[in-house]
C-alpha cells in the first residue's frame, strides 16, 4: 500500500470508553502527525441479546442501534488504515479485514486474545507477553499525551497552577479492578504518606482520582490532603489532567492503571509508583512497572520526592512509524 500520496483515511473503532478510546485515538493522531491524514471516530457496542456470542459468529445486524456504522455505505470508500480497540471491536475488525479485500490495513490495539494473524498489526503492552511477526510491542499502551498537547491545556488552568509552591505534585488515583482495590484505611495511609513528602519539601499537590475510586477512599484522601495547598479536582469541570503533567515536577500513580502509568513516563518527569491492595498476584502490572523501572522512567513511592532525569518514553510515536512501516511493506 502506497503511503503518502493522498492523506490517509484513518477509521478508529472503539466501545467509546474514555480509556480503551484515547489508546486507538492517541495511536491514529500519531500516524497523523508522521503523515497527512484525515480521521472517523466510530463508537460501537452490541445487543446484550448478542454479546457473549464469540467474535465469528457476530454480524452487524447484532450491533446495538445507537452505534455508528463502522463500515463504507453507498459509493464511500474503504479507509486506508482501521484502528480499533476493545473487545467490542474485534469482530467489526476481523470483518474489515475480510471484506476489504485489502484495501484497508487492520490493526488492533491491545492484545486481542485471538490469533494475531488474523489482523494486519497488533499493538499490544510488552507486559502481555503477546508475540509474533504481526504483533508491535511498547511498553504500557497507545495514548494522547504529547508535550504540545500537555502545553495546549496549559492556559486554562495557569492561573491557579503556576503560582502553586514548587515542587508541585501531580497525583493520579486509580481505584477498584479486578486486580486491586483502594479501601478507605489504605487510602488513608497513602495520603499520610504524599501528605510527608509535600510537606517536607514546602510543595504542593495536584490530585485527580478515576472513575474507578471509591467514594470512601476519596473523602479518606480529600480529608487528609486538603489543607496541603493546590487543588483536588473533584470531577466538575474542565478535567485539569493534561494541565496537572504540564506543570508538575513530579507525579505520582497508583499500580492499578498502566495507561496512567504510560502516560507519565512520556513526560521525562519523576514518576513514583502508589502501591495498592493487590486481590490477586499483580502479574502484568508487576511487568510493567520493572519495564518502567528498568528505562529509569519510574521507582517505587517511598514518602519521599527524589528528583531524577530520564529519556520520555515515546512509545505511541514508535507503534505509529511501526504501523507505516507495515502498510508500505506489507
Amino acid at each position: 500500500m502506497e503511503v503518502g500520496a493522498k492523506p490517509l483515511s484513518i477509521r478508529v473503532v472503539t466501545d467509546g470508553r474514555a480509556g480503551i478510546e484515547n489508546q486507538a485515538l492517541g495511536l491514529a493522531e500519531a500516524v497523523a502527525r508522521l503523515t497527512p491524514a484525515l480521521m472517523k471516530v466510530c463508537r460501537v457496542g452490541w445487543r446484550p441479546v448478542f454479546d457473549w456470542l464469540p467474535a465469528d459468529l457476530k454480524t452487524p445486524a447484532m450491533l446495538d442501534p445507537a452505534s455508528d456504522a463502522p463500515f463504507p455505505a453507498g459509493e464511500e470508500p474503504w479507509p486506508d488504515l482501521w484502528i480499533a480497540a476493545g473487545r467490542a471491536s474485534l469482530p467489526l475488525s476481523l470483518m474489515a479485514r475480510r471484506r476489504s479485500g485489502g484495501r484497508t490495513f487492520v490493526v488492533q490495539v491491545q492484545d486481542p486474545r485471538l490469533d494475531p494473524g488474523r489482523f494486519d498489526l497488533v499493538v499490544a503492552p510488552a507486559h502481555d507477553g503477546l508475540s509474533g511477526s504481526k504483533v508491535v510491542s511498547i511498553t504500557g499502551s497507545p495514548h494522547r499525551i504529547t508535550p504540545e498537547r500537555l502545553a495546549e491545556a496549559a492556559p486554562a488552568f495557569a492561573a491557579q497552577f503556576e503560582p502553586l509552591p514548587r515542587p508541585r505534585v501531580a497525583v493520579l488515583i486509580g481505584g477498584r479492578s479486578r486486580a486491586f482495590d483502594l479501601t478507605p484505611d489504605h487510602a488513608t495511609a497513602l495520603a499520610d504518606g504524599i501528605a510527608a513528602a509535600v510537606e517536607a519539601e514546602g510543595g504542593s499537590l495536584m490530585l485527580t482520582y478515576s472513575r474507578r475510586t471509591p467514594e470512601t477512599a476519596k473523602a479518606a484522601m480529600t480529608d487528609r490532603l486538603a489543607a496541603l495547598p493546590g487543588l483536588i479536582w473533584n470531577g466538575e469541570g474542565p478535567n485539569p489532567l493534561f494541565a496537572m503533567l504540564h506543570f508538575a515536577d513530579q507525579i505520582l500513580v497508583t499500580e492499578d492503571s498502566a495507561n496512567m502509568a504510560a502516560e507519565a513516563a512520556s513526560t521525562g518527569k519523576p514518576v513514583h509508583i502508589l502501591p495498592m491492595v493487590a486481590l490477586k498476584p499483580p502479574g502484568k502490572f508487576a511487568r510493567l512497572q520493572a519495564d518502567l523501572t528498568a528505562r529509569g522512567a519510574a521507582r517505587p513511592f517511598d514518602r519521599r520526592l527524589d528528583t531524577w532525569r530520564y529519556e520520555p518514553l515515546a512509545e505511541t510515536e514508535q507503534a505509529a512509524q511501526a504501523v507505516l512501516r507495515a502498510m508500505t511493506t506489507g
